[in-house]
């Protein structure tokens, strides 16, 4: 893997792609910086070389218009504040005045260009915006997982201008590093933990990952179509119907790979979609009518917890309830609760997917885990086996 700790930036402009599509208030003013601060080790390595760096980024979805909301100029203060020093803005990414701020631009210097996305053609991978791009920096750092599974002009087509002279940032090397250590090089038993409500979205990774794993904890609202499929009453709970085949399917897949399969045993059950709803538990296998599964009983959360305890290697992606609600998020915490423990007694944990990385945040179990992905769809899309084009075209 080509990293920047191959090269020595000095005197060099490096041209970075970084992920800054941070959120953001009212005011917009960014509310979670943790994008920004994932790119510091990577910006830091150059500036210490005695190099330069140019950050280009997209931000929201102006759809190749310039928009007010979607300029950068919003978030120049806090790329500042965390990278610990003043960073130049431009209003352009490309053309005379981006060209003469990045000619200007000094060692130990940081030039922030505006937002990638208010041309068309960065969505597009036109080479030409590519390669106006390119004529900004001697080499390219691509930083930027989250984006990597695009084919756009600054995370792929870009990286054709540069021979010899293109890098994974620190943050994408450690991204596809744990990504590695699950699929290829994790220490048995592996641990696969998939939640979330739908076995369609799924369905690839599950296929994906059975070689490389021992154990399968199916969990969510997901794991209702499993049941149903294996006979049970799962009431008014979530089932993809026309999935409950393929849920048989996968389970023959899974014994073949002489893969364990956990699904929950039990479950809290209410009689509506919402917090303050009456609840109960009740047998997975044996919901009453008009009622619904809405997070994981006590009995499972043991019996996974007895898994994860006796695993080295674990990967997260989905949570096993409605943590969004209060009264539902507990068989959620449990687990989190397990990984954490099984992390503190040697296991690697990795941990991806929107939910569950907002679970992690919420709950705070960010430093309690190995590792948690910046990329969502990027990170799924690698767990699918998928090449990203945004790592291939470095390792042309």
């Amino acid at each position: 893997m080509k990293t920047i700790n191959d090269f020595n930036f000095k005197d060099k402009k490096a041209l970075v792609r970084v992920d800054f599509n941070v959120p953001q208030d009212d005011q917009l003013k960014v509310t979670d910086n943790t994008r920004i601060t994932a790119v510091k080790p990577t910006v830091e390595k150059i500036l210490n070389d005695g190099g330069s760096v140019i950050l280009m980024t997209h931000l929201g979805r102006p759809k190749g218009e310039v928009k007010d909301e979607f300029s950068l100029k919003h978030i120049v203060d806090e790329v500042s504040s965390v990278l610990g020093q003043e960073v130049k803005f431009v209003d352009e990414c490309i053309g005379d005045k981006a060209e003469k701020a990045a000619s200007e631009l000094q060692p130990g210097e940081i030039l922030l260009l505006e937002n990638l996305r208010f041309h068309s053609e960065e969505e597009k991978g036109d080479e030409g915006f590519a390669e106006k791009l390119s004529k900004l920096g001697d080499a390219f750092v691509n930083d930027a997982f989250g984006t990597a599974h695009r084919a756009h002009a600054s995370t792929a087509v870009i990286a054709q201008y540069f021979n010899s002279t293109k890098f994974f940032g620190l943050l994408m090397a450690k991204e596809l590093q744990a990504i590695d250590k699950v699929l290829r090089k994790g220490e048995r038993p592996v641990t696969a933990i998939l939640g979330g409500s739908k076995v369609s979205t799924k369905i690839t990774i599950i296929e994906n990952i059975l070689p490389a794993i021992d154990n399968l904890i199916i969990g969510g609202g997901m794991a209702f179509t499993f049941i149903k499929a294996l006979g049970g009453k799962i009431g008014n709970s979530l089932v993809e119907e026309d999935k409950l085949p393929l849920a048989l399917e996968i389970l023959g897949k899974a014994k073949e790979n002489q893969v364990k399969v956990y699904l929950p045993s039990d479950a809290i059950i209410a009689e509506a979609f919402n917090n303050d709803t009456e609840r109960k538990e009740a047998d997975i296998y044996a919901i009453p009518e008009g009622w619904m599964g809405l997070d994981a009983g006590h009995k499972s959360r043991d019996q996974f917890n007895d898994v994860l305890l006796n695993s080295r290697t674990i990967l997260w992606n989905g949570p096993i309830g409605v943590f969004e609600m209060s009264n539902f998020a507990g068989g959620t915490v449990a687990l989190g609760d397990s990984i954490a423990e099984a992390t503190k007694l040697g296991a690697f944990s990795l941990v991806g997917g929107g939910d569950s990385v907002a679970f992690v945040k919420q709950f705070g179990y960010g430093d309690k885990v190995s590792y948690v992905s910046t990329g969502g769809g990027a990170m799924l899309e690698s767990l699918e086996g998928l090449e990203l084009p945004g790592v291939a075209a470095i390792n042309k």
